[in-house]
């Protein structure tokens, strides 16, 4: 390939990289509910209508750092919801099948 060609190939790749990591931001309310109980040890998060696709990020903000035990608590809190690209969703979702396997391996040992 000459020069002219590689330069080309160089700016495609920067241009597909550049479209992969962007992303969109935004701060939304939500709801936190947390048990550490006999029966049950979750903690679930509403975000109070807003949907998550995959390869979006979220950070829920203000979380206590430990719970009692035998209790449960529900508060009010936000979240910072980081929208994936439409590449990065396209990607995640051709290799996710995979990836959800290596949970099971780790969350289901002996």
């Amino acid at each position: 390939m000459d020069g002219m060609t590689w330069g080309l190939v160089g700016a495609a790749a920067v241009g597909c990289a550049a479209w992969y990591v962007r992303s969109r931001t935004s701060e939304v309310p939500c709801t936190v509910d947390l048990e550490m109980t006999h029966e049950h040890f979750h903690a679930h998060v509403d975000l109070n209508g807003v949907e998550v696709d995959p390869g979006d990020e979220v950070l829920v903000r203000n979380t206590p750092s430990r719970v009692a035990f035998g209790t449960t608590t529900t508060f009010e809190s936000s979240a910072e919801v980081k929208r994936a690209s439409w590449l990065k969703r396209q990607i995640v979702k051709l290799t996710g099948g995979t990836e959800i396997h290596e949970l099971y391996e780790v969350g289901f040992e002996g």
